[in-house]
């Protein structure tokens, strides 16, 4: 198999440390503005893997984000944002990552290599025909993780990936796989850097635009937002305020009483 590691080739930049503050920052920088163009090659496939966790989830469907290291930490990041940004059940999305919940804060060695804790791991939180499944790898060779999405396909489930090397072992084995294909690193192989960055901007996309497919955003507007904090409690009020015309006053006392942006905002128009 022809397959190349760019996220693992020599940084282009020499001598990083006799380069001032200055220098590293805009050299950190100029390779960081690559991502976004990156990421806009592989929309297609996006919009294809997205298209198949709607068609899922309408079904009752999940969506799980499985890696190791950085990426399983992204996916875990990702997932744990939708309850109170979209007001989704806590298990609509969800992240796993290899080594358990003690590897989001350090490293648990050799996790990344048992090419069956995946599966495991899915099997606690009862996978089923109607989950989607997307492997998180920016090298596309994390044994974990491919493990994973290869016994979700004997199992008929469908498999996503997100990776940052093109044609690699994990994009092979995912239904849908997206590849991100950001090349070397500006220090040699840490893949947290440009690879986590064009990660973090694909779950965005994917989490985002399949929440809005299943109608939790009305106009441009968070409108089952958890309110959960002062400044998402006068966000919501606001959010009110901008559909029916009442005093701030009246917005809190219907968001109060309601819960919910969409729920008050239905309450007044049927009256």
């Amino acid at each position: 198999m022809n397959f190349t590691k760019t996220t693992e080739q020599s940084s282009k930049y020499e001598h990083l440390e006799k380069m001032s503050i200055k220098e590293l920052l805009a050299n950190i920088n100029q390779e960081d503005k690559t991502v976004p163009y990156a990421v806009e090659k592989a929309l297609l496939q996006i919009e294809t893997l997205v298209t198949q966790i709607v068609i899922k989830m309408k079904l009752g469907g999940r969506l799980f984000y499985i890696g190791a290291g950085t990426s399983g930490r992204l996916g875990i990041v990702d997932a744990s944002e939708c309850p109170p940004t979209f007001g989704v059940p806590f298990d609509l999305v969800n992240g796993i990552i290899a080594g358990g919940d003690i590897a989001i804060r350090r490293a648990v060695e050799n996790a990344e290599d048992n090419a069956t804790q995946a599966w495991n791991d899915l099997q606690e939180q009862n996978i089923t025909e109607n989950d989607v499944v997307i492997g998180i790898a920016a090298s596309g060779t994390t044994p974990y993780v491919i493990g994973g999405l290869e016994a979700c396909n004997e199992n008929n489930i469908i498999t996503g990936s997100i990776s940052c090397n093109a044609e690699s072992p994990l994009s092979k084995t995912a239904q849908f796989p997206i590849d991100v294909v950001v090349g070397p690193e500006f220090v040699t192989g840490s893949s947290r850097m440009k690879a986590g960055t064009a990660q973090k901007l694909v779950l965005n996309m994917i989490s985002t635009a399949t929440m809005i497919q299943l109608g939790k955003v009305k106009g441009n507007k968070m409108v089952d937002m958890q309110l959960s904090n002062s400044k998402l409690i006068d966000r919501g009020v606001k959010m009110i305020m901008g559909e029916i015309p009442v005093s701030y006053e009246e917005g809190a006392a219907l968001l109060k009483e309601y819960g919910s942006v969409r729920k008050a905002v239905a309450s007044y128009n049927v009256k």
